[in-house]
């Protein structure tokens, strides 16, 4: 995975002021010049509403397929990996990136900063390769200023019950931290209708249909005049 320095930065979601306006316009020209953005998947909705699952399963079909890595200043859950699921930053480590302007977009959710590497996308977009992003509501209509040519997707839960019970089936927050997550969720289900696409997830094989046909939807087919690597000759 690509690593999330050297990256341009696009908003400093919560950042200091000064910092985001030294590099503002400059990364923006060049986020732009990443084009088509229409290659750009963005899947958001509330925390534990399976975003991550559903990717998993796609990915998996869709090798082809680059999936941008986000950095957080929250510790690992059991399994996860730095560079595989998240670069894990400590908070100074991630305030300086903020300051030299290295995020497409950041935010703090639940006690911790999020944020997304700018550069690899960027380079990824203008390989014209398909770029997913699995990211947190308030970054997600961030991007959409930006890149508002991005295709977004917004999942939602069958009830605030069933995202709840998903939260604590995962075990590794605190009864304050659950309170805040589903009063989080409250708020961003308000906000669903400002997304491209809202899909259900109370069904996995229907919602993971439903992204999958979006996802195809953005897929380029290979040119029909594509050079071909030359045949291996056997030794």
């Amino acid at each position: 995975m690509a690593d999330c320095t050297k990256c341009g930065e696009i908003l400093l979601l919560h950042g200091n002021t000064n910092a985001r306006s030294g590099h503002q316009s400059a990364v923006d020209a060049a986020v732009k010049s990443a084009e088509p953005t229409s290659r750009l998947l963005v899947l958001t909705g509330p925390s534990g509403v399976g975003k991550g699952t559903i990717l998993q399963a796609l990915l998996a079909r869709y090798p082809q397929v680059w999936l941008s890595v986000s950095a957080t200043t929250r510790p690992p859950r059991p399994g996860e990996r730095h560079g595989e699921n998240y670069f894990f930053l400590d908070r100074q480590t991630f305030m300086d990136q903020v300051a030299r302007g290295e995020f497409l977009e950041w935010a703090e959710f639940a006690g911790h900063a999020y944020g997304t590497p700018a550069g690899p996308i960027q380079s990824r977009l203008r390989d014209s390769q398909t770029v997913v992003l699995e990211i947190e509501v308030e970054g997600a209509r961030q991007v959409r200023r930006h890149l508002p040519t991005a295709v977004q997707v917004f999942l939602r839960p069958p009830s605030m019950a069933a995202l709840e019970e998903r939260i604590r089936a995962r075990g590794s927050d605190s009864e304050d931290a659950i309170a805040k997550r589903i009063a989080r969720a409250r708020e961003e289900l308000a906000r669903a209708d400002e997304f491209d696409h809202v899909i259900l997830n109370g069904d996995l094989n229907q919602a993971i249909a439903d992204v999958d046909a979006i996802l195809q939807s953005m897929l380029k087919p290979e040119p029909a005049d594509r050079e071909l690597a030359p045949p291996i000759k056997p030794q």
